[in-house]
């Protein structure tokens, strides 16, 4: 079966969060289930220095100013890119180095869904995929132009599935900026994607898809009502029959204690020296005392109130009476920024922050903290969580989305039976945070028990390999000629 993934970031040239993680893993993920897999990739500069072995393709694209080139990523999955000056600017792949989003985003990412329909046509007169896979909004409109290119052929071309990495994120653009996009008008109404008097990539992911999929079941159940809907929960309603949760995984090759390279020594299970190694150096690197009788926390994260940063700023004060010690990596809203700063300076023996984003920093972190927390809001799956089990580094999460599903509370009767893997609170409160934080502690001042749910943490699997048969039976489902609920596009412009 040929797969077409369609995404604007893919890790390692391009990250802004766990969205690249996925799509840099799953290709390679379903090849080895037999697949032929090709991902579609805008021609941001940071792709371009990384694959500067690029080839045109002998095609002519039909949009001025645009060549497709074809390369192949580190694991070998043959990667077309879009070269076009929309594309080619410095800073993140949405907005330029002031942070301020490009004014032309809704042209940027149109033609990353065009360009993916129009290989469904055989733009690439040696390949064509069967399945075009869209992720998230910056990819949404790719199950569109497919519609629109099978009502204007009288045949469908290619099937289509959409996930949802965060329904938070929706690409909303003024609707005056319809006829950018080059859509039959019948898209543009209540039952396209038309959202509140506004344009909604996402939404038009969500009505033209064969199939939609979410990145962990509890997500997908979530996402069905209005409180974690985003104002789609109704047409993900409509849509529950087509929709389906499949847990992201883990990428070997990038996070294992035994192989990592960017850590202070590698350990696994049966081998836990290496990992007190990386909790001294953790310690050494950001000037905290070295001390083994409380728990040293890690965060890797977006300060936003979404991943629960404001429930961690105000339990700070009960954390550090535990004499705890904590480790904070990312960046997101000021306020947060600049509390989680002064606590540092104000106790810098037991706080180390870093405004930004280090990859291997992540991974010291990682590797060298007793705990990792995510108490989010919201988590759609959730991937630091899934690093810390691996690496022996106890999650301290909120019971929700993908959390709930890979989190297995340390309550007395989950140790009794050896299946606790975390601390898993319910609350979004300080209070439910701070109630989580003891227990941590004091768990942690029972070794025995400690390394229990240490031992059963890293035994956890959340593999690439499972998921991708998740994924494959999705698509057989849409390459079979079985379209699903999506809306057929109508009103098609030629």
């Amino acid at each position: 079966m040929k797969i077409l993934q369609v995404c604007a970031e893919l890790f390692p040239f391009v990250k802004t969060g766990g969205l690249a993680d996925v799509c840099g893993a799953l290709p390679a993920a379903l090849a080895a289930q037999g697949c032929e897999v090709r991902v579609l990739l805008p021609g941001l500069p940071a792709f371009l220095r990384g694959l500067p072995d690029a080839r045109p393709v002998e095609t002519l694209v039909p949009v001025p100013g645009v060549r497709l080139l074809l390369s192949a990523l580190p694991d070998g999955t043959p990667a077309y890119l879009i070269a076009s000056p929309l594309f080619e600017r410095e800073g993140s792949p949405y907005a330029g180095p002031d942070g301020r989003p490009f004014d032309d985003n809704h042209k940027r990412f149109a033609l990353l869904g065009r360009i993916a329909a129009m290989l469904a046509e055989a733009l690439d007169p040696r390949w064509r995929p069967e399945v075009v896979h869209a992720h998230d909004w910056h990819a949404a409109l790719a199950p569109a132009y497919l519609k629109a290119a099978s009502a204007r052929l009288g045949r469908r071309i290619a099937g289509s599935v959409f996930t949802v990495h965060n329904l938070a994120y929706q690409g909303l653009f003024p609707m005056s900026l319809k006829d950018d996009l080059g859509l039959p008008p019948g898209c543009f109404g209540m039952q396209g994607m038309e959202f509140y008097g506004e344009l909604s990539f996402m939404k038009a992911g969500l009505v033209y898809a064969d199939r939609l999929t979410t990145v962990s079941p509890s997500y997908a159940r979530e996402v069905q009502d209005p409180e974690q809907g985003c104002g789609l929960d109704g047409v993900l309603r409509e849509r529950s029959a087509d929709l389906v949760g499949i847990l992201n995984g883990v990428d070997p090759a990038v996070w294992d204690p035994q192989s990592d390279p960017l850590i202070a020594e590698r350990y696994g299970p049966d081998a836990m020296a290496g990992k007190a190694a990386c909790r001294s150096g953790l310690q050494d690197e950001f000037g905290l005392v070295r001390q083994d009788a409380a728990p040293l926390l890690g965060i890797v994260s977006r300060l936003t109130e979404q991943k629960g940063l404001p429930l961690v700023q105000g339990g700070l004060p009960a954390l550090l009476a535990q004499g705890a010690q904590i480790v904070v990596l990312g960046s997101g809203d000021r306020p947060l920024e600049q509390a989680f700063a002064e606590a540092a300076a104000a106790h810098p023996r037991q706080v180390a922050v870093r405004i930004g984003y280090d990859e291997s920093l992540a991974h010291r972190i990682v590797a060298g903290a007793d705990a990792i927390a995510v108490p989010s809001r919201f988590e759609p799956c959730g991937l630091t969580q899934l690093y810390g089990l691996r690496y022996g580094t106890l999650p301290l999460v909120r019971r929700v989305g993908g959390l709930a599903d890979t989190v297995v509370d340390c309550a007395l009767e989950n140790l009794d039976d050896d299946t606790a893997t975390g601390v898993v609170f319910d609350a979004f409160s300080v209070a439910a945070f701070e109630a989580a934080v003891r227990r941590l502690c004091a768990l942690h001042r029972r070794p025995q028990d400690w390394r229990q749910v240490q031992r059963r943490a890293m035994a956890q699997r959340f593999d690439w390999e499972t998921a991708a048969r998740a994924y494959i039976a999705v698509y057989q489902q849409v390459a079979g000629g079985s379209a699903g609920g999506g809306v057929v596009c109508k009103d098609v412009q030629t």
